[in-house]
C-alpha cells in the first residue's frame, strides 16, 4: 500500500537547528511558591524510602536484599583516604582526572553501599565504617572534581562551586541522615550537625543566594545534562535535610524553576544532542526530579503528561540500535546497558507503552540491579521496582525509523538487519564533534561503519585544544576532506537545506554540508544524500559538490572496526566476526588506502578496549582526478 501524498509531504520538510531558548517555563507557569508550600509534605512526615528491615522486605525480594548486604560487607574493607593537594593538582599539572576521581568516587560509592546494607540489616555492624566515611567526606575542601573549578586545581573554600559531584555528594550525605541519623546521634550528635552545615555551605546557600553565577542555570542560553543532574540532587538533599519548612519549599521551587532552564533548552521533539549515553544523565535526571516532586507533594506537582516530557523520554528508544549499541554521535558512548528499571517506570509514568516495553526488554536482557554509581535516588527507586517489573523481551519492537527534527537526527532500519543513522545539525552542540553529515551503519546488530566516539576525558578534552584530538575532527568521521581540510567548530558551521523523506521505498536525509567547512576549504556547495532503500536493502551515500577552485586532493573517509578487504577494485568488504558488509565505489574515481588512528597517550587509551578490543581503522577513498565539481556515490549492502 502506498503512503498518501499528504503524508509524504508532512514527512518531507526543511528544518533549521538554531540554538535557542523556548520560554515554555512549564513549572513556572503551572506552579507558584505558595502552591508548593501548601503541597509539600513536611520533613517529619515524608518517608520516601524504606528505613528498616521490615519495610525493605515488604518491597524488595530477599535475594536482592542479600546481594546488597554482601556489597556492603565488601565495603567494610574500604579505607576512606584523604585527597591530597598533589592529587588535586593532577588536573592542572598533567591533565589527569583518574587519580582524584578514583578516590573521590570510591569514597561515595562505598559509603552508599554501607548505608544501604545498614538500613536493610539494621544490626549496627556497618556504623563505624559509615561514621568514618561521612567524616572523611565532610573533611574534604571540595566535594566536586578539580576539572570543574577552572585552572586553579585547588578550591577556593570561601567561594563554593556547585558541580555535578558536589551535588551528588550532598545526596549521599542526605540519605545517610535519613537512614542512620538516629544511630549517628548515639555515636555523637555533632555528626548530623556537620552533615547539614557542610551541605548548607556548599550547596544550599550557593543555590539559593546566587544560582545565576552557574552557567548550567542560565535562562538565556541552552543548558545540558548538568542542569537536571544537579537539580535532582539538590531536590533530594533539600527534601531530606532542610528542617526549616519555609526554606525547604523555597529551595524545592527554586529547583523546579531551575529545571525549566533545561526544558526550555530542548527543541520541540525533545532531542538530546549529547547522545543516548548522556540522555541517562539528562532526560533520565529529569525523570529523577519528577519522581521526587510527585512523591514529596502527594502527586500535586506532576507534569508527566506534558507533550515535551513524553518526546524527551521517547528519544532514548528511537536511538537504540541493537543490544547494547546506541547511536553515538558527539561524545556519546557506542555501548551501554540501558537501565531497564528506570525506563520501565518512566514509561508507566508517561503512559507510553513502547518505553515501558523497552524497559522490560532491557531488564530481561540485563537484569542487573545496580546500586553503585551516580543518581542515588534512581538506584533506590530501582531497588523498589524489582518486585513489580515484568522482565519480558517479547513486546518490545525497535522502531523502524525515526526523525528527531530539533537535532536533525535520522535513524532507519530494514527487515534484513541493515541499520542507518545520520544527522545534520551544527558544530557547537554539547560535547560536540565536528561531524555535520556523518553517518553510521550497523548490520545484524554489528557495528560496520562507525562514529569512533570519544577518548578519555582529560584537561585537553574541554580546552582550546579539544579539536586537536583526532576523535573530535571531521577528518576521522565519515565525511569528505578537501586538501586535507575538515570541518570547523562553532555555531555558524552547520548544515543547510536539510530535508527528511520517508515513503514506501526509502528513508533519507539530504543536506548541504558546505557551511560546516571553513572558507579555506573552498566549498561552494556540498549536497549530501544519505538514504536507506527499503526494498533493495541498500544504503546509498550520494555527494554532489561544487568547489571554488581545483583541489589538490579530495578524499572521503570511512571509519570502521571491521577487518577490511580492499583487494578488489571498486569494492570494500567489511567483516565483523561472521557478519559482512560490502561497499561499492567507482574505481575509476577513487583509490583506497587505510591507516590506524593513534591509541597512545592519555586521551586515546580507551580506544584499545572501547570497541570490544577491536581497533579503529580509517579508510581513505582518494579521488584520482579531483576537479571543481563532481558527483560520486557509495553503496552499502549486507552480504
Amino acid at each position: 500500500m502506498s503512503i498518501p501524498r499528504i503524508l509524504i509531504f508532512l514527512l518531507c520538510f526543511v528544518v533549521s537547528t538554531k540554538a535557542q531558548i523556548t520560554p515554555r517555563n512549564i513549572f513556572g507557569k503551572d506552579y507558584s511558591l505558595g502552591a508548593v508550600q501548601q503541597s509539600l509534605i513536611p520533613l517529619n512526615q515524608w518517608h520516601p524510602y524504606p528505613q528498616n528491615p521490615t519495610e525493605w522486605k515488604a518491597q524488595v525480594p530477599d535475594s536482592v536484599l542479600q546481594k546488597v548486604i554482601k556489597d556492603g560487607e565488601k565495603a567494610l574493607n574500604y579505607k576512606f583516604e584523604p585527597i591530597s593537594a598533589t592529587i588535586s593538582l593532577d588536573y592542572v599539572r598533567s591533565g589527569d582526572r583518574n587519580r582524584h576521581g578514583s578516590i573521590s568516587f570510591g569514597k561515595r560509592n562505598n559509603l552508599f553501599q554501607l548505608l544501604l546494607a545498614e538500613s536493610i540489616e539494621d544490626k549496627g555492624r556497618f556504623m563505624e565504617a559509615i561514621l568514618n566515611g561521612i567524616w572523611s567526606i565532610c573533611e574534604e575542601s571540595y566535594w566536586g572534581v578539580p576539572a570543574h573549578i577552572g585552572h586553579t586545581g585547588l578550591p577556593d573554600v570561601t567561594n563554593p562551586v556547585v558541580d555535578l559531584f558536589s551535588a551528588e555528594t550532598a545526596s549521599v550525605l542526605a540519605i545517610a541522615d535519613y537512614w542512620v541519623g538516629k544511630k549517628l546521634d548515639k555515636i555523637n550528635p555533632l555528626i548530623r550537625k556537620r552533615i547539614y552545615h557542610e551541605t548548607n555551605v556548599r550547596i544550599f546557600n550557593p543555590m539559593l543566594n546566587n544560582p545565576e553565577r552557574f552557567g548550567w542555570m542560565s535562562k538565556t542560553k541552552p543548558v545540558n545534562n548538568w542542569n537536571p543532574w544537579i537539580m535532582s540532587n539538590w531536590i533530594m538533599s533539600n527534601l531530606l535535610l532542610e528542617k526549616d519548612e519555609s526554606r525547604r519549599a523555597k529551595m524545592l521551587y527554586g529547583a523546579m524553576i531551575g529545571l525549566d532552564s533545561y526544558l526550555n533548552s530542548l527543541g520541540e521533539d525533545g532531542g538530546c544532542d549529547e547522545g543516548p549515553s548522556y540522555w541517562f544523565a539528562a532526560g533520565g535526571s529529569v525523570f529523577d526530579c519528577l519522581e521526587l516532586l510527585q512523591n514529596a507533594t502527594n502527586n500535586r506537582v506532576n507534569i508527566y503528561q506534558n507533550v515535551l516530557i513524553k518526546k524527551m523520554a521517547n528519544y532514548v528508544y528511537k536511538t537504540h540500535i541493537s543490544g547494547e549499541y546506541f547511536v553515538n554521535f558527539a561524545d556519546a558512548d557506542p555501548t551501554l546497558r540501558p537501565d531497564g528499571l528506570m525506563l520501565y517506570r518512566f514509561g508507566k509514568a508517561i503512559q507510553e507503552p513502547q518505553l515501558q516495553h523497552f524497559g522490560e526488554w532491557a531488564f530481561a536482557k540485563y537484569p542487573q540491579v545496580k546500586t553503585e554509581g551516580y543518581q542515588r535516588m534512581r538506584r533506590i527507586q530501582n531497588l523498589l521496582t524489582v518486585g513489580s517489573i515484568k522482565a519480558d523481551d517479547t513486546e518490545y519492537q525497535p522502531v523502524n525509523e525515526a526523525w528527531i527534527s530539533d537535532i536533525q537526527v535520522m535513524t532507519a532500519r530494514d527487515n534484513t538487519g541493515l541499520f542507518l543513522a545520520t544527522h545534520g545539525g551544527h558544530n557547537d552542540e554539547s560535547h560536540n564533534h565536528n561531524d555535520v553529515g556523518d553517518f553510521i551503519i550497523y548490520y545484524k546488530g554489528k557495528p560496520m561503519i562507525i562514529d569512533a566516539g570519544r577518548g578519555n576525558y582529560t584537561a585537553r578534552t574541554f580546552s582550546k585544544q579539544r579539536y586537536e584530538l583526532w576523535f573530535t575532527q571531521s577528518q576521522h568521521h565519515n565525511l569528505p576532506m578537501i586538501n586535507g581540510i575538515g570541518q570547523k567548530d562553532g555555531r555558524s558551521f552547520e548544515a543547510h537545506d536539510v530535508a527528511f523523506l520517508s515513503n514506501e521505498k526509502e528513508v533519507s536525509l539530504t543536506m548541504n554540508i558546505a557551511g560546516a567547512y571553513p572558507q579555506e576549504a573552498g566549498i561552494q556547495t556540498w549536497k549530501r544524500g544519505v538514504k536507506l532503500l527499503k526494498q533493495k536493502h541498500q544504503i546509498e551515500i550520494n555527494d554532489d559538490f561544487v568547489l571554488s577552485q581545483n583541489p589538490q586532493s579530495l578524499q572521503q573517509v570511512l571509519m570502521t572496526i571491521c577487518q577490511v578487504d580492499t583487494s578488489k577494485a571498486g569494492q570494500i568488504i567489511f567483516t565483523n566476526d561472521d557478519t559482512q558488509l560490502v561497499a561499492t565505489y567507482d574505481p575509476n574515481l577513487f583509490s583506497v588506502s587505510t591507516d590506524m588512528p593513534s591509541t597512545e597517550g592519555m586521551e586515546y587509551d580507551s580506544f584499545k578496549t572501547k570497541w570490544g578490543k577491536k581497533l579503529v581503522t580509517r579508510i581513505l577513498l582518494t579521488h584520482k582526478k579531483p576537479s571543481t565539481k563532481g558527483k560520486y556515490q557509495l553503496k552499502f549492502e549486507g552480504k
